[in-house]
C-alpha cells in the first residue's frame, strides 16, 4: 500500500475499541500468577545480591575490610571496584555515555571516587537474601570524606549556564521577539518566584534484576524496566556483545513514572555479578535505596516574568529557572517549553542555569518540564486575572492560542475550549464567588481553582508481528511494556477489531526483546505507536489473505481486484457488494495455510505526518509536506477545604477533561487520569524529598516519611473525555494520556487554595506551615 491505512478509517464503526473494559491481566496480577522481574526463582542455582553503599556524599575510598563478612556462610563474592569484572564501555566519559545511552555519566565500582550518598561502593553475593545483607553489615569501607556540595542553594554553589538542557536534548536558550523590552513596556506587569521541592517517584516495585548468564557469549535478564529494547542496548554497549546476544525480559512492571525508563547502575552491577560467580544473581533495591538509585525530579526554582494588557492579553513572557544537577551531567527538566506554547503570545524568553552538587543525576519524572512548568505559567495565569478583576477562565480564553505560538504551525488538534466548557458544567464553575476568602463552609474556608493541561506528541516508532491461525485464533506479539497501565487489554482490543475476533482468540505478548521492537512506555508514546503497529500488522495480515483469494478458483472472490476487497470482522468481501465474500478460515483451508503472518511499523508524531504527506503530494512536491504542532490538551477543576487555624488543606472535589485523540478503553483511560491527578495532588501538598544541606544525605528516604496521597486524601473524581479525531499523528489517532494527567494539577490546587485564603503560596509542597504565612513565597 502506498500509505499507511488509518484505523478510523478501515474500522468507522468501531467495536470493542473504546469500550470500558476491564484489564485482561487483572487476575493474573490479584492471583499472583503475574510474574515481575525479582520472581524469577526457578533458575538454576540463583543466588542473592544486596549493595553496600557509601554514607558519605562526597570522599575517597581507602580501603576494605573484608574479613568478617567474607566468613559468613553462604558468601559468595564480595565485589567492589578492585575486582569486579571488567566492562567494554563505561559511561564515565562523553563517548561511553552516548554508546551506553545511560542516564548519568558516572558508574559506581569504577574508581574509588564518592560522589554522593547511597552511591554503591560493593556488592556482596550469597546464597540466600539474608545472609547477602548480614554479611553486607559486616562489611568495612574506610573512606576519606570530604564536604560535600548540597544543592544550588548552598552559598558555595557556583551557577552556570549549561547551553542545553535535558541532557543535552533542549536548548537551554529560547527567545521569540523582544520579550523584555515588550515586558518594560507592558501597562500591567508581574514577577514571581516559584519553588518546587525535589520528588521521588516510588513507584510500588522497586528496581529489581536478575542476571542468568546462560553461557559465556549469552545473557538473559530479567529487569524492571519501561523498555526492554533500551535496556538490551545499553548492556550490549557496555558488555561488547551484539545485541542478539543480550534478551531482556519484563512481563509485568509494578510502576514506573520515568524512574524505570533508563538502564540504571544497578542493573549492570547484577549482570557483574552473575560473571564473577557464575550463577544467576537477583538484587532488589530497598526502599531506602529507591531514593539513590534511580533518579528523581530535581530541586528547583523558576521565575515567570508577565507583561499584559490591562484587559489581560499577555505581551511578554520571560522563564528563567535554576536548579541542581549531578557532578557530570546536564539534566534539567525543560519547563520553559510549555510555557512558550500555551498561550497567545508576541514575545517569549527562557534561560537556565545549574550548580554541581553531590546528588545522582535526576531524571524523567511524570510530565517532565511540563508538570513544573506548568505551575509557573498556570499560577501566574490565575494571578493576572485577580490583578484585573477577570474570571480565571476567561483570562485563558482571552489568550487561547490558534496555533502554536513556539513554531507558528497549526495544531494537529486542539479541543481545548471543548474541555474548559464541559469541565466548567460539571464543576459548577460559573456559581463561583470572585472574590478570594470569601466562601466557607463552617469554619473552613472553601476554594476552587483550574488550570490548563498539554503535553507533547513525541516523535516514536516501533514493529509489531500478527498471526492469525485458520482455527480462528491469533498471537499479537510487540517488545512493548505494561507500566501497569493497561497496555494488555487496549492492544488486545485493536487486535481483536482489526482482525474480527472475540478478544478471548487473541493473545498478547510483550515484555521481551525477542519480540519485534517497541519504544519506551513513556512520554505517552506507547499507546499511540504499539496500537498503530498491530493494527498494520494486521493490515499485512489481510492484504496477503486477500491475494490467496482473488487467486482461488473456489473463492467468490476469484479474480477481483485486490483493491476492491476489504475485510470486514474476519470475513474478505467486496466494498461494492458485501454478500459477495468469505471466511477467513474458508480461505486458508483451501489454501491449507494452518496460519499467516503479518507485520507492521507503526509511526508517532511528525514521521507519520511526514510519510502521508509525501506519499499524497504531487510526486515532483514530496518534500513539501505539511507540519503541524501535536499536543493533547485538557482542563483541571479543583475545590479545596483550608482549616485556618491549622493550615490543613483538603482536596474535596475534582474534575478533569481531556482531549487526547483516539481513547482506545474509557475505563482504563480514566484511571490514568484518576491516577495522574492523584501524583499531581501529592506535588502539590505533600511530597518533599529533604536533602539536609550539610550532608547532602535525604532525610526521609522511606514510605513512612516521604508523603503521598491515601485513599482518605482523595474524593470521588469526575473524569470525561472529548471526542476528538486527529489524522495528522498516527494510523490510530491516539495522542496518549500518561503525562497530560498530571500537569497543571499542583496549579488547580495551589489556584483553589489562593481561592480560599486570599493568599497565594509558590513554593510546594503547600504544607500547613506556607498555609499559615511562616513560609509563603511572593
Amino acid at each position: 500500500m502506498d500509505t499507511e491505512p488509518k484505523f478510523f478509517e478501515t474500522n468507522p464503526a468501531g467495536g470493542v475499541v473504546g469500550q470500558p473494559l476491564s484489564r485482561i491481566d487483572g487476575y493474573a496480577k490479584v492471583t499472583g500468577q503475574a510474574r515481575y522481574s525479582a520472581e524469577y526463582n526457578n533458575l538454576p542455582g540463583i543466588v542473592h545480591a544486596v549493595l553496600k553503599t557509601s554514607d558519605v556524599a562526597k570522599g575517597r575510598i581507602t580501603g576494605f575490610d573484608t574479613s568478617a563478612a567474607q566468613k559468613q556462610p553462604g558468601v559468595l563474592a564480595i565485589l567492589t571496584h578492585q575486582n569486579i569484572p571488567k566492562l567494554a564501555k563505561t559511561p564515565n566519559d562523553a563517548e561511553g555515555k552516548k554508546a551506553i545511552g545511560a542516564p548519568m555519566g558516572f558508574l559506581p565500582l569504577t574508581g574509588d571516587q564518592i560522589y554522593y550518598a547511597g552511591q554503591p561502593v560493593a556488592v556482596v553475593v550469597a546464597d540466600t537474601l539474608e545472609h547477602a545483607q548480614y554479611a553486607a553489615t559486616l562489611l568495612k569501607v574506610q573512606i576519606a570524606a570530604e564536604k560535600p556540595l548540597a544543592s544550588y542553594e548552598d552559598p558555595k554553589a557556583q551557577l552556570y549556564d549549561p547551553e542545553k538542557v535535558q541532557d543535552g536534548k533542549t536548548d537551554g536558550h529560547t527567545k521569540r521577539g523582544d520579550a523584555r523590552a515588550a515586558f518594560a513596556a507592558a501597562p500591567v506587569q508581574l514577577t514571581h518566584r516559584y519553588i518546587h521541592a525535589i520528588n521521588h517517584h516510588n513507584p510500588m516495585e522497586p528496581g529489581a534484576t536478575t542476571a542468568h548468564w546462560e553461557a559465556p557469549d549469552r545473557l538473559t535478564v530479567y529487569d524492571s524496566t519501561q523498555g526492554v529494547t533500551r535496556t538490551q542496548k545499553s548492556l550490549s554497549a557496555m558488555l561488547g556483545l551484539s545485541a542478539e546476544q543480550v534478551r531482556v525480559v519484563t512481563k509485568y512492571l509494578g510502576g514506573g513514572f520515568g524512574c524505570k525508563g533508563s538502564c540504571w547502575p544497578h542493573t549492570i552491577l547484577t549482570v557483574q555479578a552473575a560473571k564473577a560467580v557464575g550463577r544467576p544473581v537477583k538484587l532488589s533495591l530497598t526502599r531506602p535505596q529507591m531514593f539513590t538509585s534511580m533518579g528523581h525530579r530535581e530541586d528547583q526554582e523558576q521565575t515567570l516574568k508577565i507583561g499584559a494588557t490591562k484587559d489581560g492579553k499577555l505581551t511578554a513572557l520571560i522563564h528563567e529557572k535554576t536548579s541542581t544537577t549531578s557532578p557530570w551531567d546536564n539534566y534539567a527538566e525543560p519547563n520553559s517549553k510549555i510555557i512558550n506554547m500555551l498561550y497567545e503570545c508576541p514575545t517569549f524568553e527562557s534561560t537556565y542555569q545549574l550548580a554541581r552538587a553531590n546528588v545522582m543525576t535526576s531524571t524523567f519524572m511524570r510530565a517532565p518540564g511540563e508538570g513544573p512548568g506548568s505551575f509557573a505559567i498556570e499560577c501566574s495565569m490565575d494571578d493576572l486575572a485577580e490583578k484585573l478583576g477577570i474570571d480565571p477562565l476567561e483570562i485563558r480564553l482571552r489568550n487561547y492560542a490558534e496555533k502554536d505560538p513556539s513554531t507558528g504551525q497549526q495544531w494537529s488538534s486542539k479541543s481545548l475550549k471543548q474541555c474548559y466548557a464541559r469541565g466548567a458544567e460539571l464543576f459548577g464553575w460559573s456559581k463561583r464567588n470572585p472574590k478570594a476568602g470569601a466562601t466557607r463552609d463552617g469554619k473552613l474556608l472553601v476554594g476552587w481553582g483550574m488550570a490548563t493541561a498539554s503535553y507533547p506528541v513525541h516523535n516514536s516508532q516501533g514493529t509489531a508481528r500478527a498471526r492469525l491461525y485458520a482455527d480462528g485464533h491469533a498471537v499479537v506479539q510487540s517488545g512493548a511494556t505494561d507500566l501497569g497501565t493497561g497496555t494488555y487489554t487496549v492492544i488486545t482490543q485493536v487486535a481483536a477489531d482489526g482482525l474480527g475476533l472475540p478478544m478471548e482468540k487473541i493473545r498478547f505478548e510483550l515484555g521481551d526483546t525477542k519480540l519485534p521492537t517497541a519504544p519506551n512506555s513513556g512520554g505517552s508514546v506507547a499507546a499511540g505507536t504499539v496500537s498503530s503497529s498491530v493494527y498494520l500488522a494486521v493490515q499485512d495480515v489481510w492484504q496477503k489473505l486477500i491475494k490467496v483469494a482473488v487467486l482461488d478458483k473456489k473463492s467468490p472472490l476469484f479474480k477481483a481486484k485486490i483493491t476492491d476487497v476489504e475485510a470486514k470482522m474476519g470475513r474478505l468481501q467486496l466494498k461494492a457488494n458485501p454478500s459477495k465474500g468469505e471466511g477467513f478460515a474458508d480461505v486458508m483451508k483451501r489454501a491449507d495455510l494452518s496460519d499467516i503472518e503479518g507485520n507492521g511499523q507503526g509511526r508517532y508524531g511528525s514521521g507519520y505526518e511526514d510519510a502521508q504527506a509525501a506519499a499524497n503530494a504531487d510526486p515532483t512536491k514530496k518534500d513539501e509536506v505539511g507540519h503541524h504542532s501535536m499536543h493533547s490538551f485538557g482542563a483541571h477543576f479543583c475545590e479545596v477545604k483550608v482549616d485556618p487555624e491549622l493550615g490543613t488543606v483538603r482536596v474535596t472535589r475534582w474534575v478533569s477533561v481531556h482531549a487526547a485523540g483516539r481513547i482506545l478503553n474509557a475505563k482504563t483511560a480514566r484511571s490514568q487520569i484518576i491516577g495522574g491527578s492523584i501524583f499531581g495532588i501529592g506535588c502539590a501538598l505533600m511530597e518533599n524529598t529533604v536533602r539536609d544541606q550539610n550532608l547532602a544525605r535525604y532525610t526521609n528516604a522511606s514510605l513512612a516519611d516521604y508523603h503521598i496521597p491515601t485513599n482518605a486524601d482523595i474524593p470521588e473524581m469526575t473524569v470525561e473525555f472529548v471526542d476528538e479525531h486527529d489524522p495528522y499523528i498516527n494510523a490510530m489517532g491516539v495522542k496518549g494520556i500518561g503525562e497530560i494527567s498530571m500537569v497543571g494539577v499542583s496549579a488547580a490546587v495551589a489556584n483553589a487554595v489562593a481561592h480560599a485564603t486570599g493568599r497565594r503560596v509558590r513554593s510546594l509542597p503547600i504544607t500547613p506551615d506556607k498555609v499559615l504565612g511562616a513560609k509563603a513565597v511572593s
